[in-house]
């Protein structure tokens, strides 16, 4: 494990009106470096009153918003885009002092936002409304595509930056004004992010950025009349309970939620290239990502193998400080991971999965945690029913590709998935049968922003890539007229 000193990081105020400020009582948060478990600094946060000031500053916004061509829109999105990029070394390196990640994954991550927000900006110019055929050749029938309204967007702490510009850039791109709700446990790099947009000149109120208690602030926004649509990424049991919240009210609501990917490795798989693919995705970011490949499902001819190779690769990792050259895995974000999986652990030994590497902290300073490989892990291990978030890959063998459908879609999860086979047949079947949202095939994860990103059963509902992503804050209005 290596660390390095900690580079300047700033404290973070509520956006309100295109204006930083603190919340009306003075009170703050502090946050907390998870290298090395010290305060670096102190977060904004936002009572009723801070609310009702940014409410009323996105519905200005969205008068505005709604009324600005979309040319206009794309272009300060694009301008907001190139200062993203621009940016990405110093906003790379605020993240991996709040969120742990190395720095080559936290400044990739403000590259591709910057990629994300494009994107959108050029989907916003085509969204098409049609003509259609008039049963009275006096009249016009039309449909044409509106803004829902002011949005209200609640993401977490594991992609303090890409998980928002996947709310934003579909929510301005359709001409909405965006309120967004960011973790309190990494704040900063979302500060950063919202200012590349007030640089780049959007209308005041049109994006706003609030911390605070995360049940508070979400009990008064999604009701709230201002609010005609609410998105939210994170855990499941929370997910459904502001989806609930939002049906009270009829508000429309896009939910990215828990996942337990499962991989497939079959037979006759290229076992390179499985591991280096599933176990890169493995390790990313700890293992804290909602696509992260969590149940390695490898048929029994080639799993001791396959465990041999991951386990070699979980061993070559160099666990540190994310800003350390050297680091290819960070800490956990925060102490309540580590606790979590020491938890796992415990119980997969006590059911008799066997530990091939890893399985304990690292140290006591900060939150690292070992890369871990479980192998012959049973059904009824916690790492085989609930979503572990941490660098913990747990496998087990199966005998036919049925067997191992039935097992990746046996969880009410059903987010994404991968596979790996040298077969065309075993291919179409897995695609035509693995229950996911999203399915990589001998491949890495590549979420980009012109695919479909969201899942399905209780791994949410709605898009928030492609096209469809755009939908979701649409209106689609039918006009008919007859000429006086």
């Amino acid at each position: 494990m290596t660390t390095t000193a900690t580079t300047s990081y700033p404290d973070t105020r509520l956006l309100i009106n295109n204006e930083w400020c603190d919340a009306a009582s003075g009170k703050t948060l502090d946050v907390f470096n998870p290298a090395t478990g010290k305060v670096i600094g102190k977060v904004a946060h936002a009572g009723i009153p801070d609310l009702d000031r940014a409410l009323e500053a996105a519905q200005k916004g969205f008068q505005v918003w709604r009324k600005t061509p979309a040319n206009e829109r794309a272009a300060i999105m694009r301008k907001a885009a190139g200062l993203l990029r621009e940016r990405a070394d110093a906003i790379g390196r605020i993240l991996t002092q709040e969120q742990g990640k190395p720095f080559v994954e936290a400044r990739g991550e403000a590259v591709a936002g910057a990629d994300i927000i494009e994107w959108f900006a050029d989907e916003g110019r085509r969204t098409y409304g049609r003509i259609i055929p008039s049963r009275n050749l006096a009249a016009q029938s039309l449909v044409i595509k509106e803004p829902v309204g002011p949005v209200a967007a609640f993401t977490p702490w594991n992609f303090p930056i890409n998980q928002i510009v996947r709310k934003i850039g579909a929510a301005l791109a359709s001409g909405c004004s965006f309120l967004c709700k960011a973790p309190e446990e990494t704040p900063a790099s979302p500060a950063a992010l919202l200012q590349c947009f007030v640089d780049a000149g959007i209308p005041a109120g049109v994006v706003g950025l609030v911390y605070g208690n995360p049940g508070e602030i979400s009990s008064y926004l999604i009701p709230h009349p201002v609010i005609r649509k609410v998105t939210f990424t994170g855990s499941t049991p929370v997910g459904k309970q502001l989806a609930a919240l939002a049906g009270q009210h009829m508000k429309r609501a896009t939910m990215e939620l828990g996942g337990h990917a499962p991989v497939i490795v079959c037979a006759d798989a290229d076992l390179k290239l499985a591991v280096k693919a599933a176990g890169a995705a493995k390790f990313r970011n700890a293992g804290q990502v909602c696509i992260s490949p969590t149940r390695f499902l490898v048929h029994n001819s080639v799993r001791a193998e396959f465990a041999k190779l991951l386990t070699a690769q979980a061993e070559g990792l160099k666990v540190g400080d994310g800003l350390a050259e050297d680091t290819r895995m960070g800490p956990l974000a925060n102490p309540r991971r580590l606790s979590a999986m020491a938890k796992i652990l415990e119980d997969a030994r006590a059911v008799g999965a066997k530990v091939l590497t890893g399985g304990e902290r690292i140290g006591d300073a900060g939150n690292f945690f070992a890369p871990t490989v479980l192998d012959e892990v049973p059904l009824n291990a916690d790492v085989f029913n609930n979503e572990p978030f941490g660098p913990i890959a747990a496998i087990r063998g199966f005998d036919s590709l049925d067997e191992a459908i039935a097992e990746a879609n046996r969880l009410p999860y059903g987010l994404s998935g991968y596979a790996y086979t040298s077969s065309i047949k075993n291919a179409h079947q897995l695609m035509q049968d693995v229950e996911v949202g999203m399915l990589w095939i001998n491949q890495p994860a590549t979420p980009t922003p012109e695919a479909p990103f969201g899942g399905v059963k209780d791994s949410g509902y709605g898009s928030e890539g492609g096209p469809e992503a755009m939908e979701a804050y649409l209106v689609a209005k039918a006009v008919m007229m007859t000429a006086a």
